[in-house]
């Protein structure tokens, strides 16, 4: 991964006879299947081939403590928590370009892609986006050149999604399968555009009632609260947890305050 300051892009080998690569970014959030989002970048090709069975360049989301574990394979079927754009060229079967989703769980048959069998040509920007919606076990992919449509990828495969994990985004180089199966590939990334729902606390505030101190918040269905206190801002006591959101307003209690100064957090997790 190189960055050109002239082009103001991202110039990317992706190599699977190297080892797993990620450029990344943390989203500062988790995103499952109860969420609205979608990721749409520029990609440029200058060349692509494939060896064998073929592997894939991938740019997308993933879950950043799956993708770094030493047990991780795309090529082997054990790659939970994926949302990405994936590009296979040919090995005598045709290109296939996807847009795959797959299940928390993990397995050849835990995922859901849609796709089609046409060709990334050399030296053509292709604006590509990623769309999942909210109680969905699908996603929804479409790329443009020049603002023309492209494909909408209308073929699906249909796997047994149930939730998945997302709090990353990712250009990712995949090492092969240990049989071969590679791709070398070279082209630019530019113009990523990541749409992601509210932020889980939202309109945070604090005040005293009845002897007590009280954090009433925003919150949203599907994420589980903590309220914590500090004397200092490094060590933090949990003092009140299992607060459910229900995308209104909650309150977390402190019953017992310190007589000195306190400092308070809302601690916000995935359930």
């Amino acid at each position: 991964f190189q960055w050109d300051s002239a082009n103001q892009n991202l110039a990317v080998t992706w190599d699977s006879s190297q080892p797993n690569s990620y450029f990344y970014h943390p989203l500062g959030t988790v995103l499952t299947r109860d969420d609205d989002f979608s990721l749409s970048f520029d990609l440029q090709l200058n060349d692509a081939t494939a060896y064998n069975g073929g592997s894939e360049l991938a740019i997308g989301l993933l879950n950043f403590s799956d993708a770094t574990n030493a047990d991780f394979s795309r090529g082997g079927g054990n790659s939970p928590n994926l949302f990405e754009f994936d590009y296979f060229p040919d090995t005598g079967f045709g290109d296939s370009i996807d847009a795959t989703l797959i299940d928390t769980n993990f397995g050849y048959t835990y995922f859901y892609f849609a796709y089609d069998n046409r060709t990334l040509n050399p030296g053509i920007t292709y604006q590509v986006t990623l769309t999942h919606t909210a109680g969905t076990t699908n996603l929804t992919g479409q790329i443009l050149t020049n603002g023309v449509l492209f494909t909408a990828l209308p073929n699906i495969y249909a796997g047994p999604i149930t939730d998945f994990r997302l709090d990353t985004l990712s250009i990712s180089s995949y090492q092969d399968d240990g049989y071969g199966d590679s791709i070398l590939a070279h082209g630019t990334v530019d113009n990523f555009t990541v749409t992601l729902p509210p932020p889980p606390v939202q309109n945070l505030t604090g005040n005293f009632q009845g002897g007590q101190w009280q954090a009433q918040f925003l919150s949203r269905s599907n994420w589980l609260y903590a309220l914590e206190r500090s004397s200092d801002l490094q060590s933090w006591t949990t003092l009140t947890t299992g607060i459910s959101g229900n995308g209104t307003n909650a309150i977390a209690s402190d019953a017992t305050p310190p007589a000195d100064k306190s400092f308070y957090r809302i601690r916000a997790e995935r359930p």
